[in-house]
C-alpha cells in the first residue's frame, strides 16, 4: 500500500516512520531544501524552513512523545539522545516544599526530552531517509486528484501528478485542505477556530563553556497575570525562554524586543540567571510569533460517514491548539501513530480506516482542543474581555468534577488557590499534575479523581490561613516602567 506525506515536519516525519515501520511504501513531499545539514547545530543555524517558521521558538517534547518513543521506537529515542537531547525526569526536579521523595509506580513514565525542533527534526529525516525505505522528494502541493468523497493522490505546482493509495496531510496549521477538498466537488470540511488572544516572543541561548545551568526547581515557568514565561532546555548546551502575552497589549509587545527582552527577563527572579551573560550568550535574536489559533477540523459528516477516504491529515493539519501550552509536537507524534495503526488494521477497507482514525482522534487528541479553547477563554475573561459561552463549561478549564456547577471565578480560584498550591507540598497531586501537563492523562482527569480532589479541596479550604508567596515578578506598570 503506497502512501503520500504532503509535509516532512514533526508531524509529517513521524507519520512516515510509523507508517513505514507498518510495511507500507511511503513517500514525502517537501516543500522546503531537502538535503539534510551535516550536524544538528548546522541544521539550528542555517536550514531553510520557510514552510515551518516556528522552527526556532521554543518546543517542547512531552512525556506522551518520549513514552511513544521508549516503547515503539526506541533506537530513534537513542539517536536523539546521541545527538545530544536529555532525557527530564520531573521527579528529579521536586520542589523543595514537597518533603515526600520518596518514588511511586510510574515515575519512570514522567520523563520528557529536552531538545531542539530542529534536532528533533534532523534525526527524525536522517533516520526516514537512512534507516528506513522512505523517499523524499522536494513539490509544493497545490492540489488533490481524485473525484467527490475519494482521494487518490496530488498534484503539485509544476503540474505533476502523483498517485497513492492514502494521503496524509502534515502540511501544519497553514494547510489549504479546505480548499483543496472544495475543488473536488465533495462535501465540505467543517472548521471551528477561535484566536488564542496571545503573541510570543522567544530566544534562544548557549552555555558558555565554563558554565552549568541555573538550579531548577520543578519547572522554570510562570503566569504574571499580563504575561507568561518559561525556560525550555534544549540540546547540546542550549535552551531558549518564551513570553507569551496578550496579543492586544500592544505597548508590552513593542517592548518584548531587544533590549526589553532582556530586560523584562532580569526582571523575572526565575529569568534572571538564564539570562546572565556570564552564563550564556544568545543564540538569536528574539522571534516574534503572532495570529496563533485553536483550530478543529471536522471530517465526519452528521451521520457519522467520512467527508472523504483516500486521505487523512495529522498534527496541526488536524487539530492546533495554543503553540504556548507546548503540546503540538507531542499531538502530532500521537496523531500520526493513531494514523498508522488504523491503515495497518485496515489495510483493504478505506472506509473503515478512516473512521477508526478519527474515531481514536476524538478520543486522543480532541479533548486537548477543547482544554486549549476553555484555558484561553478563561485567561481572557480574567483580562475583562468578552468571551463566546457556546462552549459548555469552558471557563472551568475543562476541569470536571469539584469544577462541575462553579461559576468562572470559583473554578479558577480553585485551581489559583486549591491544586497549584498543592503540587508544591502533594506528592499525590504533584504527580497527577505533572501527568496532565505531559498528555499522559485526559485533561479532566485531574480533578475527577476523588483522592486529587480531596487533597485540592484541602489545600483551598485552608487558603485564608496561607501568606501570599512572594510574586513572580513585577506587575505591569513596573515592568513598562523599567523597560
Amino acid at each position: 500500500m503506497s502512501v503520500l506525506v504532503v509535509g516532512g515536519g514533526v508531524a509529517g516525519l513521524g507519520s512516515a516512520l510509523a507508517l513505514s515501520d507498518a510495511g507500507f511504501d511511503v513517500t514525502i513531499i517537501e516543500r522546503d531544501e531537502v538535503t539534510l545539514p551535516a550536524t544538528p547545530d548546522e541544521a539550528f543555524d542555517g536550514w531553510p524552513r520557510r514552510g515551518a517558521p516556528q522552527v526556532r521558538h521554543s518546543h517542547a517534547f512531552l512525556a506522551r512523545l518520549r513514552n511513544l518513543l521508549r516503547d515503539r521506537n526506541p533506537k530513534l529515542l537513542a539517536d536523539l539522545l546521541a545527538a545530544g537531547a536529555t532525557e527530564l525526569r520531573f521527579t528529579e526536579r521536586l520542589p523543595e516544599t514537597l518533603t515526600d521523595t520518596d518514588p511511586r509506580p510510574g515515575d519512570e513514565d514522567l520523563v520528557a526530552l529536552a531538545c531542539r525542533r530542529t534536532t528533533f527534526e534532523w534525526v527524525l529525516r536522517r533516520d526516514a531517509l537512512e534507516a528506513r525505505d522512505v523517499r523524499m522528494i522536494q513539490g509544493v502541493v497545490a492540489g488533490l486528484v481524485g473525484e467527490p468523497g475519494r482521494v487518490r493522490g496530488v498534484r503539485l505546482e509544476d503540474g505533476t501528478e502523483l498517485l497513492a493509495d492514502w494521503v496524509v496531510d502534515a502540511s501544519g496549521r497553514r494547510s489549504p485542505l479546505p480548499s483543496w477538498l472544495a475543488a473536488l466537488g465533495g462535501p465540505p470540511l467543517v472548521e471551528r477556530e477561535e484566536d488564542t488572544g496571545i503573541v510570543y516572543s522567544s530566544r534562544f541561548y548557549r552555555l558558555r563553556s565554563d558554565a552549568e545551568l541555573p538550579p531548577v526547581e520543578g519547572m522554570s515557568a510562570g503566569d504574571l497575570g499580563y504575561l507568561k514565561f518559561a525556560v525550555f532546555i534544549g540540546d547540546n548546551r542550549t535552551y531558549s525562554i518564551t513570553f507569551g502575552l496578550p496579543s492586544e497589549d500592544s505597548s508590552l509587545r513593542e517592548l518584548l524586543r531587544e533590549p526589553g527582552f532582556t530586560r523584562a527577563a532580569s526582571a523575572v527572579p526565575a529569568l534572571a540567571p538564564w539570562v546572565d551573560p556570564a552564563i550564556a550568550e544568545p543564540l538569536t535574536d528574539v522571534e516574534v510569533m503572532a495570529r496563533l489559533l485553536n483550530r478543529s477540523r471536522r471530517f465526519l459528516l452528521e451521520d457519522g460517514s467520512p467527508v472523504v477516504t483516500g486521505l487523512s491529515a495529522v498534527g496541526d493539519a488536524h487539530t492546533c491548539t495554543n503553540p504556548l501550552y507546548g503540546r503540538g509536537c507531542s499531538l502530532g507524534f500521537v496523531s500520526a501513530h493513531l494514523l498508522a495503526d488504523a491503515l495497518a488494521a485496515h489495510r483493504d477497507d478505506p472506509l473503515a480506516a478512516a473512521l477508526a482514525y478519527e474515531e481514536s482522534m476524538a478520543r486522543e487528541v480532541h479533548p486537548w482542543y477543547r482544554s486549549s479553547v476553555a484555558q484561553d477563554r478563561q485567561d481572557r475573561s480574567s483580562r475583562g474581555l468578552a468571551v463566546s459561552d457556546d462552549d459548555e463549561g469552558a471557563l472551568l478549564g475543562g476541569a470536571g468534577g469539584a469544577g462541575d456547577g462553579l461559576d468562572a471565578e470559583s473554578a479558577r480560584s480553585l485551581l489559583r488557590d486549591g491544586l497549584f498550591p498543592a503540587t508544591r507540598t502533594d506528592p499525590v497531586v504533584f504527580r497527577a499534575f505533572l501527568r496532565t501537563f505531559n498528555l499522559l492523562d485526559p485533561p479532566d482527569r485531574i480533578l475527577r479523581d476523588p483522592d486529587v480532589i480531596g487533597r485540592v479541596l484541602t489545600v483551598w479550604q485552608d487558603r485564608d490561613n496561607r501568606e501570599e508567596p512572594p510574586p513572580a515578578g513585577p506587575d505591569r506598570d513596573a515592568l513598562l516602567a523599567l523597560l
